[in-house]
């Protein structure tokens, strides 16, 4: 129990460190207290209290010591950043391509089915337009063979009205 409020504690006073930056100049110190256990997790009420001057010394905390970073780290690093925006660069332009010439191939695709969807509806209209004049023909011829016909049995029916013994 005791090792686990330790780590409660240092977590709580590295929050407290990021949330209220003037409290490492003069660290407080705090105390814990459990409020009651819950399903969802446990809640702590937390106090701060200024700290006694003997406390300071035991919590100063230093950064660590910066390092000289040299002109030829740099040089390094931009290069290694122009490298990743060159590579980063050249894989959008070949994203871009790759999207081009789907495009493409879909824009071809698209003209192919119309130009069969226009020829095959042109076969069809040809073949429709080709039945409804051979339809047209036939009607006519069998419209002249009924006149004909017509034009016969009325010339017999007059020849036999004004001739019936066939004398005239």
């Amino acid at each position: 129990v005791a090792k686990s409020k330790m780590k409660e504690i240092s977590v709580l006073s590295l929050i407290c460190s990021c949330l209220y930056p003037e409290t490492r100049k003069n660290i407080m110190d705090m105390d814990i207290k459990p409020i009651n256990k819950r399903a969802s997790g446990q809640a702590f009420e937390v106090i701060l209290k200024p700290s006694s001057p003997v406390s300071d010394v035991a919590h100063c905390i230093t950064s660590p010591p910066k390092r000289d970073i040299s002109l030829e780290d740099i040089q390094k690093k931009l290069e290694a950043a122009e490298d990743r925006r060159r590579s980063q660069e050249a894989q959008i332009l070949q994203t871009l391509a790759e999207k081009r010439e789907h495009e493409r191939d879909v824009l071809l695709k698209a003209m192919e089915e119309n130009s069969n969807f226009s020829r095959m509806a042109e076969e069809k209209l040809q073949m429709k337009m080709e039945q409804i004049e051979e339809n047209r023909l036939a009607y006519l011829a069998a419209l002249m063979d009924r006149l004909q016909e017509k034009a016969i049995s009325s010339t017999e029916l007059r020849r036999s009205k004004v001739c019936p013994s066939g004398t005239r």
